[in-house]
């Protein structure tokens, strides 16, 4: 069974950065697909960063474009945000997903990731 366990969300000023890290286990993390999403209260959970599991591609929302960076390390089995210049709109709760695949492409839809965990809040305040 896949385990996955963000960390690293808090309180941060606009325009300051937070780095998110989920730690996965339970699998061969190298076979597996990662994405972040993100909900925020009355909104829809939706894509911000995915990264590929066959090649490391990656793909953004385009609302987090060059200042959201996501990374995949499949020695320490983690994949993390680096979030920079933060605005308020960006606080949320932070998922992380995993899903079995090779594709080139990252997977960007909620319906392709089957294992999630369980969230780390980011607020920021403006």
């Amino acid at each position: 069974q896949v385990q996955l366990a963000e960390s690293g969300g808090g309180l941060v000023q606009g325009g300051g950065s937070l780095r998110l890290s989920c730690a996965a286990s339970g699998c061969t993390f190298s076979r597996y697909a990662m994405a972040w999403f993100r909900q925020a209260p009355g909104k829809e959970r939706e894509l911000v960063a995915a990264v590929s599991g066959s090649d490391g591609n990656t793909g953004y929302a385009e609302f987090v474009k060059g200042r959201f960076s996501i990374s995949k390390d499949d020695a320490k089995n983690t994949v993390s945000l680096q979030m920079n210049s933060l605005k308020p709109d960006d606080a949320a709760v932070y998922y992380c997903s995993a899903t079995l695949s090779f594709t080139h492409t990252p997977c960007r839809t909620r319906a392709d990731y089957e294992y999630w965990g369980q969230g780390t809040q980011v607020t920021v305040s403006s």
